[in-house]
C-alpha cells in the first residue's frame, strides 16, 4: 500500500485516483497553485477538471492533509506539510516560496503582546524578499552594456 493510500485512509477519506495524484504531486511540488496542480495531475491521469482539483484540495485541507497558503497578491498555494506551524519566505519578483521553520519554541512560536482573550494556537509569518535566482538575473542585466 502506498504512502498516499495510507494517508487518505487514515484521514477517513476515500482513495480515488485524483486524490492520490494531487497528494503525490504536492509531495514533489510544494507551494503549488491550483493551475500547477491541475496541469501536473492531468499529465498523469489525463482528463481531470479544475473543479475536481478544487474538490480534492478542499477535502484534503479539511482533513488536515494539506495546508492552503494565502499570500497577498498571489494565488493560493498548497503544500502537504501541514500542522507544524512553519512559516514561509516569498520572493517579491517571481513568487518562489520556501518553508521557514519556527525558531522559537513550539506552536504558535510567537506570542502577541495582547491576545485580547484569544487562545492563540497558530501564527502565520511571511518573510518577503528577493530570491537568489532573481538577484542573479538583476545582476546580469546590470552588467550587460
Amino acid at each position: 500500500m502506498s504512502d498516499v493510500t495510507t494517508t487518505l485512509r487514515a484521514a477517513g477519506l476515500r482513495v480515488t485516483a485524483p486524490r492520490q495524484a494531487v497528494l503525490t504531486w504536492l509531495a514533489a511540488h510544494p507551494h503549488s497553485t491550483v493551475d500547477e496542480i491541475g496541469t501536473g495531475v492531468r499529465s498523469v491521469l489525463g482528463s481531470v477538471s479544475t473543479q475536481a482539483v478544487y474538490d480534492v484540495l478542499g477535502a484534503c485541507a479539511a482533513a488536515g492533509l494539506i495546508r492552503r497558503i494565502e499570500l497577498p497578491g498571489h494565488p493560493a498555494r498548497f503544500e502537504r506539510r501541514a500542522g507544524d506551524n512553519h512559516h514561509h519566505v516569498v520572493c517579491r519578483r517571481c513568487g518562489r516560496t520556501e518553508d521557514v521553520d519556527c525558531v522559537v519554541g513550539a506552536a504558535p512560536c510567537l506570542t502577541p503582546d495582547d491576545a485580547h482573550g484569544f487562545l492563540v494556537d497558530e501564527a502565520e509569518v511571511v518573510f518577503w524578499g528577493v530570491c537568489p535566482g532573481c538577484r542573479a538575473t538583476t545582476s546580469r542585466k546590470e552588467a550587460t552594456p
